[in-house]
């Protein structure tokens, strides 16, 4: 057996995080099962990768936006656990592949077996503190985060504890739109965050997970859904998903001030109201103050777009006068977030499985990226030509 396998890494010993953008495509050691070496193999599952989704996150790691001090800081808590230098973190967390090893105790208890197809949850909780016990995993005080403070899944194999994993029915759901169930888990968990059905929505920010909001909202009972996007592509794609109204954002008076011919025209839309929900997905100070401003008094306001720093909120006092509900998302509700998930792609009316393959995915054209072909130049225009780009391993 190979004492190596390939993986694509971010390396800081090759590439200073301030100096580089990218990821490096390398021989790394091969992970294995070995419980006499580790106990805790015994609960874990060796996996290997067939398909793998890029994501925001990874698109942040690769032109050094985000995460910086959570990889540097668990390498730096690796190599001091472990007492040798840690320099390479393998990316990646959209998961589709196939079991091909179980701890004894996995074996045991978690109904896995060799030759199953599955995913995996990006968020490895641990089970002991308060938000764990009280069934708020997805808010872990001591979580790890596969791909970025843990090992990720661009890789030959991957090892995952048990617990994280999730079986794929293949008679229901193509591999490929199988590796992005975990982001498209996000805007599940943004959608049901509040009852959408008979609502009016705008999704501010129709990036990939703003995408499948919207396909969702349509599913989820949504009366009118208004899609805000400056970026053209991105919005035509928006109206093949469903969204009744695509509008382009401008400037307000500040780079951080909301955009009142947005406001106004949101306004006309909905009899001069707002709308009843916005899902803010960009994290862009604007359209935070944008959602703010979209919405009819009494609304709700989801905000799941994540940029570090602080933010103006224009107006504070409007949200409190006006009753106005903020609510954040963070991740997936495990696994109840989950099994909508599986019912909304496995179903086909609506059907959302074959709008992701055809309209987010292209059909695979351009999007699919073979990480035996892997060219720097080649992959970085692949992310910035798609919303979605999916690694197949």
């Amino acid at each position: 057996m190979a004492e190596t396998m390939r993986a694509l890494v971010y390396d800081r010993a090759k590439d200073p995080w301030d100096e580089s953008r990218g990821l490096r495509l390398a021989e790394v050691p091969r992970v294995v099962l070995d419980e006499r070496a580790d106990p805790s193999d015994r609960e874990r599952v060796l996996i290997k990768p067939r398909f793998a989704g890029f994501c925001g996150s990874d698109r942040g790691i690769w032109f050094r936006r985000a995460f910086k001090d959570m990889i540097l800081g668990s390498l730096d808590a690796e190599a001091e656990r472990l007492g040798a230098p840690r320099d390479q973190r393998v990316i990646g967390h959209e998961l589709f592949g196939e079991v091909i090893a179980l701890g004894s105790e996995a074996a045991r208890s978690s109904g896995l077996a060799v030759g199953d197809w599955v995913s995996a949850e990006s968020h490895i909780f641990c089970g002991e503190c308060h938000q764990c016990q009280v069934g708020d995993h997805y808010v872990c005080a001591d979580d790890l985060i596969i791909g970025i403070s843990a090992e990720g899944v661009f890789a030959d194999y991957v090892k995952l504890p048990a617990k994280v994993v999730w079986q794929n029915d293949m008679s229901r759901i193509r591999p490929e739109v199988a590796a992005i169930q975990e982001p498209f888990g996000n805007a599940v968990h943004a959608c049901t965050k509040v009852n959408l059905r008979g609502k009016r929505v705008a999704i501010v920010g129709c990036g990939t997970i703003g995408l499948f909001a919207v396909a969702i909202a349509r599913a989820l009972g949504a009366s009118f859904v208004i899609g805000v996007e400056p970026v053209a592509r991105n919005a035509e794609m928006a109206r093949r998903l469903g969204a009744d109204v695509v509008l382009a954002p401008g400037a307000g008076a500040e780079d951080y001030a909301h955009d009142p011919n947005l406001a106004a025209e949101v306004r006309r839309l909905t009899h001069g109201v707002g709308v009843d929900v916005v899902l803010e997905m960009s994290g862009v100070n604007a359209s935070v103050n944008n959602a703010i401003h979209l919405v009819r008094r009494g609304g709700d306001v989801i905000l799941f777009g994540l940029k570090s720093g602080n933010a103006i909120i224009e107006s504070f006092d409007r949200v409190i006068v006006n009753g106005i509900n903020l609510h954040s998302v963070v991740g997936r509700r495990l696994w109840e977030t989950w099994h909508i998930t599986r019912r909304l792609l496995e179903s086909r009316d609506p059907n959302i499985h074959d709008l992701v393959w055809e309209v987010i995915m292209n059909g695979g054209d351009g999007t699919i990226v073979r990480l035996a072909d892997f060219s720097f130049d080649r992959f970085e225009a692949a992310i910035n030509a798609h919303p979605k780009v999916v690694i197949e391993l």
